[in-house]
């Protein structure tokens, strides 16, 4: 199959516009929140929606729309996204929390250091989800699948 014909793959174009969707929504919710545009939302991980969960759940269901709700690969894809949701709900989600005890570690240890604050680079603490993220990032992978159902040919 040519590279052109993964295009007409209703499938792969509904996960990639849910990726795509979950991201650019990140920038408006953090507003809502923060009151600051925070671009550099558009090329991470964390926040809200989930853009895993949405693009997992964007795959599975448009696989359970083309192959069909009954079929193994429908069985296949389920058990990914629920891997892919559990993940970024508990054990990334954990990594972050481990991440921020590190950083206001490493800050009272830089209090009573000479070294200069600069020096200090703090970890990334947003990895994973909440439940309530991910619950976004799956309503939006269904939503984004109904209409490109509605819409393809």
């Amino acid at each position: 199959m040519p590279l052109s014909g993964i295009f007409h793959n209703p499938v792969f174009i509904a996960t990639l516009a849910a990726s795509f969707l979950a991201q650019l929504l990140k920038l408006p919710m953090c507003y809502l929140r923060s009151k600051e545009w925070d671009w550099s939302l558009l090329f991470s991980t964390g926040g809200m929606p989930s853009s895993h969960s949405a693009v997992v759940t964007a795959a599975a269901t448009g696989i359970g729309y083309y192959a069909g709700f009954d079929t193994p690969l429908f069985g296949l894809a389920f058990a990914i996204a629920s891997i892919v949701i559990y993940d970024s709900t508990n054990i990334r989600r954990q990594a972050g929390f481990h991440a921020q005890q590190i950083n206001r570690i490493i800050k009272e240890l830089l209090l009573g250091e000479v070294k200069p604050a600069e020096e200090f680079k703090e970890l990334r603490e947003v990895l994973g989800h909440s439940p309530l993220e991910a619950l976004g990032g799956v309503v939006l992978g269904i939503l984004v699948n109904l209409v490109i159902w509605q819409i393809w040919p």
